[in-house]
């Protein structure tokens, strides 16, 4: 449940709720051409493109260095097919991103804390894959006293995770994943822990997690209701919001997928189309 002492800490991210009435998350920022996902320039053209936060993935080279890079895109973002979590500082920093034509781009692999330094103006960002190095983040962020009021770290509900959140010195605004209402349950009377919201993840329209009530649950424990519709393959195994993703915004109208998940009271939509989703969340809330 949310808890009072944590409001300081919170106070952005609420404003910026009760602001936009739905807030829109950018999938690794906007990228294409010859820019690169999970970099400076992405995040930033991500909130111009009508973004309210962006996502950063976080990956750890051998000898202790935190990248902004989602390991198992190698083949695709380098053409190579090593992991760079078996790559020491000096091995990443070699490699040369491609862009969208497989030709180098020029874009070299950025630091996680070349991130958290550059955004410090109130940006919202959520950190993700980053539950198997909390420490790590931790060391990074807590160089950087704003980024307390800025970063949203999201994990899996595992009890290695949820001790960290609880006795990090810093209270971090934390999202667990959730894939049923098991996990909400366990999470939701979690004492010393900031937890602002949670993301839902729902495979098909008869998920638990997408019904209307247990929606309105979460939501009455004063937590946001995150949902990722994102669509990155033809399978089951990437239907996030039970089935109403941006392909179908895109291809059908807004009002077939982003407009249900609004409906049902979703506060966060996670993207990969942030202009023509903060066109359509403008309309539907009349901002």
């Amino acid at each position: 449940m949310r808890q009072s002492q944590f409001d300081n800490i919170n106070a952005l991210l609420d404003a910026r709720l009760r602001e936009k009435k739905a807030l829109i998350a950018v999938h690794r920022g906007v990228w294409g051409g010859n820019i690169i996902e999970n970099t400076v320039v992405s995040s930033e053209l991500s909130l111009r493109a009508g973004g309210d936060m962006f996502e950063c993935d976080v990956s750890l080279s051998t000898d202790g260095v935190l990248y902004a890079f989602h390991d198992g895109g190698e083949k695709r973002m380098f053409g190579c097919k090593e992991n760079i979590l078996t790559m020491s500082s000096a091995e990443i920093n070699e490699l040369e991103y491609l862009n969208s034509l497989g030709e180098p781009s020029g874009y070299h692999v950025e630091t996680f804390e070349s991130i958290v330094k550059h955004f410090k103006n109130g940006e919202l960002y959520n950190v993700d894959r980053s539950w198997n190095y909390l420490y790590a983040v931790d060391n990074v962020l807590s160089q950087y006293p704003y980024s307390i009021h800025q970063a949203i770290i999201k994990t899996p509900v595992k009890d290695e995770y949820l001790d960290f959140f609880r006795n990090c010195q810093r209270k971090y605004m934390y999202m667990p994943i959730v894939y049923n209402m098991e996990e909400v349950h366990k999470v939701i009377n979690m004492q010393n822990i900031n937890m602002v919201g949670m993301e839902l993840i729902a495979d098909s329209p008869e998920c638990e997690l997408f019904k209307d009530e247990n929606i309105c649950f979460i939501r009455e424990q004063g937590l946001y209701v995150w949902m990722n519709a994102i669509r990155l393959g033809g399978n089951k195994r990437f239907t996030l919001s039970a089935g109403l993703d941006d392909d179908i915004s895109l291809k059908e109208g807004c009002e077939k997928a982003w407009g249900v998940l609004f409906d049902k009271g979703v506060n966060v939509i996670q993207t990969d189309w942030p202009y023509e989703l903060s066109e359509y969340r403008d309309r539907y809330f009349n901002i």
